[in-house]
């Protein structure tokens, strides 16, 4: 064989060897791309950005003077919501007093029993049902509603935002980080909420979560509270029903955050 034939040759040879490499090459460089880009890796992607509780182990954050801003809960007898929203407006700096903000503010509705036990009363999503003197509550979007009228008058540039499914550790994080209070629906004490009064509903507006003439059911234990901090095991809240700040553990709070609905309000 001539030189040339066989130089020729191995040229043919090696360019054929270098193609397959850049081939080979080439098909796994896409295969990563794709699946880099696939919804499994996405999903990866956006749970490593998620805060999760084991990235919270350690951490703790109290709002400074808080503790201070403690009522005890002793004329307005089913006004828990009244007092937590009076709590929370003087962490922020607001000179309201709770009778003031229950006789001025609050929207009531009253529940009506007849001679056969039977009770009619307001979607407590739409309006409190009964007084905060004697009564059975509110729900988040009424009390938002009644927060934004004082905050009307007040001539603040703050706004009562009523929420639902807010996970507590993302409360924490966007909220009590930056030292503004949130109050939640939970339970006195945490303990288990059941139902202990159903009536049909004759009252309902926007926010309402039933029509006219549907079943409502209370639940006894109900209890608003402000978060205002948080460790590596518990939440901790201004509680007007204990008169001090209550501390409890992050899974029994976030059971009972969860059987009252998740519901929250912020002002900002």
């Amino acid at each position: 064989m001539k030189i040339s034939e066989f130089l020729s040759k191995k040229i043919v040879y090696l360019s054929a060897l270098l193609l397959a490499v850049v081939i080979t090459l080439v098909v796994i460089s896409t295969s990563y791309i794709n699946s880099s880009q696939s919804p499994e890796n996405v999903e990866d992607a956006v749970s490593e950005e998620t805060e999760t509780p084991s990235e919270t182990v350690g951490r703790k954050h109290m709002i400074p003077g808080a503790e201070d801003k403690v009522i005890v809960q002793d004329v307005l007898m089913a006004g828990c919501e009244t007092y937590a929203c009076t709590m929370l407006f003087h962490i922020l700096g607001f000179d309201i007093d709770e009778i003031t903000f229950a006789n001025t503010y609050l929207d009531c509705h009253y529940v009506f029993e007849d001679d056969d036990g039977n009770m009619t009363g307001p979607d407590m999503y739409s309006a409190f049902a009964g007084t905060a003197y004697a009564g059975w509550g509110v729900y988040s979007p009424s009390m938002a509603k009644s927060m934004n009228k004082y905050l009307h008058d007040a001539k603040a540039d703050y706004k009562a935002y009523d929420a639902e499914n807010i996970p507590l550790e993302t409360l924490c994080k966007e909220y009590i980080d930056q030292d503004i209070p949130v109050m939640i629906w939970a339970t006195t004490n945490m303990d288990e909420p059941y139902v202990f009064h159903t009536w049909k509903v004759n009252y309902v507006d926007e926010n309402a979560k039933t029509k006219i003439g549907d079943d409502f059911k209370w639940y006894a234990h109900e209890h608003c509270l402000v978060l205002i901090g948080y460790d590596e095991n518990e939440y901790y809240f201004c509680d007007s029903a204990a008169g001090k700040v209550s501390h409890f553990k992050k899974d029994l709070v976030a059971k009972r955050y969860e059987q009252l609905g998740s519901q929250c309000i912020v002002v900002l």
